[in-house]
């Protein structure tokens, strides 16, 4: 049987999320998938100050979920119809209040068992 990857990082699966300030310094958070949208990953900023502030100035990112890693490029939506949708489906799994919207522009899906590029 052969397992997508999208399936690690579908709604409701925790992620390590990897972000890097300009200057170098690294940052990690565990957060819940809201799911793919746009054919982009969506995850809901409810207390990463420090997330934000390294995203702001560097948005490169990289997400971790199983055996899958993917990088990417992110856009930060205080409003609009990403924010909407994180409000709505954060309500489900945590009380805190939702500052922000992160959409994950995927651009590779590296496998790290085979340790290689797969997407």
């Amino acid at each position: 049987m052969i397992i997508n990857w999208k399936n690690n990082f579908e709604e409701g699966k925790e992620l390590v999320l990897a972000t890097s300030s300009l200057s170098g310094n690294p940052n990690a958070n565990v957060v819940i998938s809201l799911g793919f949208f746009d054919d982009k990953l969506l995850i809901a900023d409810c207390l990463m100050k420090t997330t934000i502030d390294n995203l702001e100035s560097n948005p490169k990112i990289s997400i971790v979920s199983g055996i899958y890693k993917i990088n990417g490029a992110v856009e930060i939506f205080s409003s609009g119809k990403y924010f909407d949708i994180c409000v709505k489906r954060s309500a489900k799994i945590s009380s805190d209040k939702v500052k922000n919207a992160i959409l994950v522009d995927i651009k590779n899906v590296f496998d790290l068992y085979k340790a290689k590029i797969i997407d």
